[in-house]
């Protein structure tokens, strides 16, 4: 099958071995998959990993045991659990001791034509979704992540930092709550996007003396820790979404005596993600910037690093 790989360098394999499904996982046929700014992270090292990459899509099951999933187009959860462990015995699967990723930890990804996930991790796509909405499950599933993790009263000041990808999602799903959210970026014409949804935003230029409760970091750079820092108030909440190649230097103290709450923020609940997108309340389509075909996967990659760009996908099948 045709590949988009990394080995220390990103190449397009055309005859890299089909996967087969081992016992619980589905083989799945990949019709459209998105190329996330962690993908981009892992080209300059990031994870260490090497193999497919890719791990947002949308696509066909050719074959598993559950019959009824035979055919069924499918998003999927990237976190493959071993089910025994102590973090999986507690509920929290996606920390699994034993775990593999999705393009991202010891398992091939999305960039090819076929991929394999446990049949658990599979979530049937309602018929009225398009595929290129449908891809979007993934990265909107971790912007809701949020909401588990941070109680969000409708009261709360909420500051968005970045206006990437996932910034643009993770203020539209945060602004369902009702609160008084404002999303700050360096992107007019990204920003736009969410002027368009009626959510207020702020050029980070312009907004030296914003404060929020909440300050939700989606730069996806090391600087995004400090801005962050210095918009939230005393007792106030740091959501961290970034993860990148390299370390973020911090001032410790300071968090301390504001008795500052971090909150890591990764993977979040696909059912949600696909039930907000099938209901039209968060917009995903003006965030796509191209779509090339997985034999131009290189191109796409290209587009994907060039800066200001938004959400670059392949067509795989």
């Amino acid at each position: 099958m045709k590949a988009l790989i990394y080995d220390g360098q990103l190449k397009l394999a055309r005859r890299y071995p089909r996967p087969d499904p081992p016992p619980g996982e589905a083989l799945v046929r990949v019709h459209l998959a998105g190329i996330c700014n962690t993908d981009l992270e892992i080209t300059k090292g990031y994870m260490g990993f090497q193999g497919v990459l890719g791990h947002e899509f949308v696509g066909i099951v050719e074959e598993c045991a559950a019959t009824e999933l035979v055919g069924q187009r499918v998003v999927g959860e990237i976190n493959a659990a071993c089910g025994e462990c102590t973090y999986c015995r507690a509920g929290l699967p996606t920390h699994c001791a034993n775990r593999t990723v999705l393009g991202i930890v010891r398992r091939d990804g999305a960039f090819a034509e076929y991929l394999t996930l446990p049949m658990r991790n599979l979530h049937v796509v309602p018929d009225n979704l398009p595929d290129e909405v449908a891809v979007f499950t993934e990265p909107l599933a971790a912007a809701l992540e949020i909401l588990e993790q941070v109680h969000l009263p409708p009261t709360s000041r909420v500051a968005v930092l970045g206006d990437g990808k996932l910034g643009l999602l993770v203020a539209q799903a945060l602004s369902l709550t009702g609160c008084e959210l404002t999303a700050l970026g360096h992107h007019p014409q990204k920003l736009a996007i969410l002027q368009e949804r009626g959510l207020p935003t702020l050029l980070a230029d312009d907004a030296p003396g914003i404060k929020a409760d909440v300050v939700v970091e989606c730069t996806g750079r090391p600087e995004g820790l400090a801005m962050a820092r210095q918009m939230v108030v005393p007792r106030g909440t740091i959501v961290l979404k970034s993860t990148f190649q390299g370390s973020a230097d911090v001032a410790l103290s300071p968090l301390v005596v504001d008795e500052v709450t971090i909150v890591g923020s990764r993977c979040g609940p696909f059912a949600p993600a696909l039930r907000l997108l099938e209901r039209g309340l968060v917009a995903v389509e003006p965030l796509i910037a191209a779509i090339y075909p997985l034999s131009e996967g290189l191109a796409a990659f290209e587009h994907a690093r060039t800066p200001g760009t938004l959400k670059v996908l392949l067509r795989v099948t």
